[in-house]
């Protein structure tokens, strides 16, 4: 005696669509309010943060009148002129602090680097001297800073005060950059190094030549981070310099935008005229134009290394 098969009721022998399509819940085709919704967070998300750049902008570009007409802030661009521009440019406390900036970043960003590569290279390597000790000592630091005061005798009893090296000694290593960068390179296969050990290289012909070349998204992204911090950094200037003609572009920002401090004309300060025939410029047109000084490079240079992040950090963190 043969059965047949007893057909089940339509909603009992449905399934669930991840089983027909074999896939994770969260890997579902999106919902239509789902696709709908996305663009239009973020497109929330980039007004709430170009709208203020935009307004900083547009009022570093006003002329006086606009200024005076909108009663402050400029949102309606309008007589735009680089009146701003031109007189922070044509030299005094703005352009010097400029190149200040750029030198210690640059300088600092090199040095920090170069002492990053070194000590996670070192710690890395299994078997190196003091690999332990030295590693829990980094890793201390992540629990226990050293306060503002003991830095500042520190400081002052290397002769650092009111010169460019209390800027860049003081942090010039960073516990996150060297745990990132080491993880980074113990990640690399041990089988390469063996075998350049075997052809007669030396350890710094091995950092050189074999693991600073596969470790360029790491390198490229833990530079970018020295870089910024060194050009963000206003509050090692404003412990350790005396002298206001060694402030970085920071210092100034901090003091004429954040503390309302008028700008000095004349000589040493902000020429009064822009020699082009263009009008003098509203001071808040001035203070905007620092502000647009000081973020551009940042700005500028993120977008090229912003395709390193995910392999240079989130890598470098997971492996190790």
């Amino acid at each position: 005696m043969t059965t047949q098969p007893v057909a089940l009721p339509r909603r009992l022998s449905r399934r669930r669509p991840d089983e027909e399509t074999g896939r994770p819940v969260w890997e579902e085709e999106p919902t239509f309010f789902g696709r709908l919704s996305k663009p239009v967070v973020l497109g929330i998300v980039v007004l709430v943060v170009a709208f203020p750049l935009y307004v900083v902008v547009v009022t570093s570009l006003s002329t006086t009148e606009a200024v005076t007409r909108a009663g402050g802030l400029v949102v309606v661009p309008r007589e735009l002129t680089i009146a701003a521009y031109v007189q922070l440019l044509s030299g005094g406390v703005v352009t010097r602090a400029l190149l200040i900036s750029t030198g210690i970043t640059a300088i600092g960003t090199f040095f920090s680097l170069a002492i990053t590569v070194l000590a996670a290279y070192g710690l890395s390597r299994p078997g190196s001297l003091l690999h332990r000790p030295l590693l829990f000592v980094v890793l201390l630091t992540f629990l226990f800073g050293p306060g503002i005061i003991p830095s500042y005798l520190v400081v002052n009893s290397l002769g650092l005060i009111d010169s460019y090296g209390s800027l860049i000694l003081p942090t010039a290593v960073s516990a996150f950059n060297l745990i990132v960068m080491r993880s980074f390179f113990m990640g690399i296969p041990g089988e390469l190094i063996d075998s350049a050990r075997i052809d007669g290289a030396g350890e710094f012909a091995v950092l050189t030549r074999i693991v600073l070349p596969l470790s360029r998204a790491v390198v490229a992204v833990v530079g970018l981070f020295y870089a910024v911090g060194y050009w963000n950094a206003f509050f090692n200037a404003m412990l350790y310099l005396n002298d206001n003609n060694k402030w970085p572009l920071q210092m100034v920002l901090r003091t004429y935008i954040v503390q309302a401090q008028v700008l000095p004309t004349g000589a040493g300060g902000v020429t009064s005229s822009t020699g082009l025939g263009l009008s003098p410029a509203p001071s808040l047109a001035i203070k905007m134009a620092i502000v647009v000084i000081a973020i551009v490079p940042v700005l500028v240079i993120y977008p090229f290394i912003q395709k390193h992040f995910t392999k240079g950090v989130i890598i470098g963190a997971v492996k190790g």
